[in-house]
């Protein structure tokens, strides 16, 4: 395979392989196909695609990806390459039980999350004009961002009128999808971060697998998808981001 196709600053990314490494450039620069000639090379020189993940945002992005990777160096069957959420979804179905969890666990649309808030409300006698469900779910899912569960929110605001009511909405919302053995989109990344900081077997099992790990489209990470990174590339640190500051909505 030859990096030919790439300029000299694009080679250069591309053939850096151990270590840390950033990649900023504006839109249309060639980031992505940076990535992934990248990948071709250190597949080429010897790695195994198993040790490789390469996380994008999309199904569109991540299976164009693979595509590009696949018309360079052929089938890479065994390389994660997926969205963060996919991701996640594939170790949560091998270790949920750690964190209590049944293998069956069902993901609640948004549909399903403004009901069961919905019902908190009534049952909690919360006037849903001022506290509406949305705004309500918004929030939590704000914290949930944040790595920050019910407990931690009380633990971290004042506390008043207002908190109290977030905070017991939060906690209920938080028990009824435990008992419904259920998650909601947040908690897909959520559950995960927690799953690697409380097992480290677990944690270990992927660092060593995951030797190398990608992320295209960087500067859209929250601090969650930070966390589950540095916790799966704590092992060697070989991360490689590639992103453009301008573009991003949280901002590096």
């Amino acid at each position: 395979m030859s990096l030919d196709r790439l300029n000299d600053k694009q080679r250069q990314a591309a053939m850096m392989i151990e270590g840390p490494l950033l990649i900023l450039a504006g839109a249309g620069s060639g980031k992505t196909s940076t990535m992934t000639e990248r990948i071709a090379y250190m597949i080429e020189q010897g790695i195994s695609p198993y040790h490789l993940l390469a996380v994008t945002f999309t199904n569109k992005a991540a299976a164009e990806m693979r595509s590009r990777v696949e018309d360079l160096v052929g089938s890479c069957r065994d390389m994660w390459i997926m969205t963060f959420h996919s991701m996640c979804l594939r170790i949560l179905r091998y270790h949920c039980e750690i964190i209590g969890y049944d293998h069956n666990f069902v993901i609640y649309d948004s549909t399903d999350q403004k009901t069961i808030v919905k019902n908190i409300i009534k049952a909690q006698n919360i006037n849903d004009k001022e506290f509406g469900a949305p705004y309500l779910l918004s929030i939590i899912s704000s914290f949930k961002e944040k790595a920050v569960d019910a407990e931690g929110y009380r633990k971290t605001m004042e506390d008043n009128f207002k908190t109290k009511i977030i905070y017991n909405v939060f906690k209920a919302y938080e028990e009824e999808l435990r008992k419904n053995n259920a998650m909601d989109f947040d908690d897909i990344i959520f559950h995960t971060v927690h799953l690697l900081k409380k097992c480290e077997e677990v944690r270990e099992r992927y660092q060593k697998k995951f030797r190398y790990v990608l992320v295209d489209e960087y500067q859209d990470t929250n601090h969650l998808q930070y966390l589950l990174t540095s916790l799966l590339a704590g092992g060697r640190k070989n991360l490689c981001v590639v992103g453009d500051d301008d573009q991003s909505i949280y901002r590096f």
